[in-house]
């Protein structure tokens, strides 16, 4: 049962480090090893996806429809990759920077947990049990907010609890109307007994509690506010962990529901979504300007680059699908990377706010070099990764005549370059007001942001071979004939 071994190995080293929770080097070393290998078997569950397609289990031998289905196709594959990659680099950076109390409070039983539920959240075939991982999400995650303790964390963390609350009372009003309409919550199913019902009123209203249950997880316009009151209040590494996956997962079920569940094209649904891609774009770029820390800046940066992956879904065409899709993926790696190079810079300056920081460049040139790298490829500077991404969202506007869309997604670029440059200026070129720190940072933090940088670099000077990864993912999304043949049955 090789779909159920990324949820059961993060559970099983939370449990260990529960059972550790006097020992600290212990509890680190669980966490390594247990990301390890689930890094290990996502990278053999996506070799299985590219050699033979998508793959269906069932829990307890129950046939699908009707039992609990997991499953794995090009878009679920890499992004349990992803969640390994993410999850070996912030426990590895934690090392020096989760604190002893962060420890004994539960950092690593509460990160495991979360691994396990984004993990079940991008296997699931059931929609039911979607909502299952969302609230293991929920939970785990709100316990590594408050942890550090601190009236901010304290106030970042209700608000991102309050409204994480009313979403998943829409997420799961939304399933009960969908199983009363149709009698099926396993999402291959769906999609055959949704066929040409897109337009019904019984089919739009779950679809609207659907939207913003994901799209208040996705930090999707009007519900973001959450995001920016609560990301930069924890540790740099679960900061980095957040950033990096866990509003991934509102867009990822926007993907998966809103191509294989719910028929969109010339809809209401559709409408709606291309308005709040359009609305999240604009109000991340403007608030990155207004912010006065790195993170503050990334904070709404991660809303404007989930207003690019939404607008490619809202698209609904084939290029546009592989633009979202591409978006999606890189952004992983460049949020992981600039988190944690902004957790590096605060310990170099002996401060965060941009008040107190400065002069890094001629004290750091190399730590400078290593943060331009992930900060040019957010800005969608070419060739690094975020451009490409960028690129073909722009051609996929150009081809349908959308030119008003177009110019937003230039604009909004344009805009996000200034805040990063905003950024650099603050931390890097300006002269600082007093001496720089005179702390060096430990080896291991220098291999994590030397390996991130190296892959964001990669996918963007090689871009060929992630690109054509990217359309073959995409290809599956807008034809999803070959997943619902992996769970049901049926000819591929």
């Amino acid at each position: 049962m090789l779909l159920f071994w990324p949820l059961v190995i993060p559970f099983l080293i939370a449990v260990a480090c529960l059972l550790c929770h006097r020992s600290g080097a212990a509890q680190r070393g669980l966490s390594l090893l247990g990301a390890l290998v689930l890094l290990a078997v996502a990278a053999r569950i996506l070799a299985r996806v590219i050699v033979s397609g998508p793959f269906a289990e069932q829990a307890g031998g129950w046939v699908a429809p009707f039992g609990i289905t997991m499953v794995a196709d090009g878009l679920s594959a890499t992004m349990v990759l992803l969640v390994g990659i993410v999850a070996v680099v912030t426990t590895v950076f934690g090392f020096t920077d989760v604190t002893k109390t962060e420890t004994r409070a539960g950092h690593h039983p509460l990160t495991n947990a979360l691994l396990a539920g984004l993990c079940g959240a991008f296997l699931t075939g059931d929609i039911f049990n979607m909502y299952v991982w969302f609230e293991v999400m929920l939970i785990s995650s709100f316990g590594l907010l408050v942890i550090g303790g601190g009236p901010a964390a304290l106030d970042g963390a209700m608000k991102y609890a309050g409204l994480n609350l009313i979403a998943t009372v829409a997420f799961i009003s939304g399933v009960g109307l969908l199983y009363g309409t149709t009698g099926a919550l396993n999402m291959a199913d769906l999609h055959q007994r949704l066929q040409g019902r897109g337009g019904e009123t019984a089919i739009l209203v779950p679809a609207a509690f659907l939207i913003f249950a994901f799209g208040s997880k996705a930090a999707l316009f009007p519900a973001f506010f959450w995001l920016p009151a609560s990301y930069h209040t924890p540790s740099f590494t679960s900061s980095a962990l957040f950033a990096a996956l866990l509003t991934k997962v509102g867009v990822y079920s926007l993907i998966r529901v809103f191509t294989l569940v719910f028929p969109i094209e010339d809809t209401a649904i559709q409408t709606t979504l291309l308005w709040g891609a359009a609305l999240t774009m604009i109000v991340g770029a403007f608030g990155a300007l207004a912010q006065d820390s790195p993170r503050r800046v990334l904070n709404f940066t991660i809303i404007s680059s989930i207003g690019y992956m939404i607008l490619g879904l809202a698209l609904h065409t084939p290029l546009a699908m592989l633009g979202a899709v591409y978006s999606l993926f890189q952004d992983v790696i460049v949020k992981a990377n600039l988190y944690l190079a902004a957790g590096a810079a605060a310990r170099l300056a002996g401060a965060e706010s941009f008040g107190r920081t400065g002069g890094l460049w001629r004290a750091h040139p190399w730590f400078a070099a290593l943060f331009l790298l992930p900060a040019l490829s957010l800005a969608g500077v070419p060739p690094f990764a975020g451009f490409w991404g960028k690129l073909i969202l722009v051609r996929a506007t150009l081809e349908i005549g959308a030119g008003a869309l177009t110019a937003l997604i230039l604009v909004v670029g344009l805009l996000t370059l200034f805040a990063i440059a905003r950024v650099w200026s603050e931390l890097f070129w300006k002269p600082a007001r007093e001496a720089p720190s005179p702390t060096r940072l430990p080896a291991t933090i220098w291999a994590i942001l030397l390996l991130l940088a190296g892959l964001v670099t990669l996918i963007g000077l090689e871009a060929g071979p992630f690109i054509d990864a990217a359309a073959g993912v995409a290809a599956g999304l807008v034809d999803p004939a070959a997943y619902i043949a992996a769970v049901l049955g049926g000819p591929r």
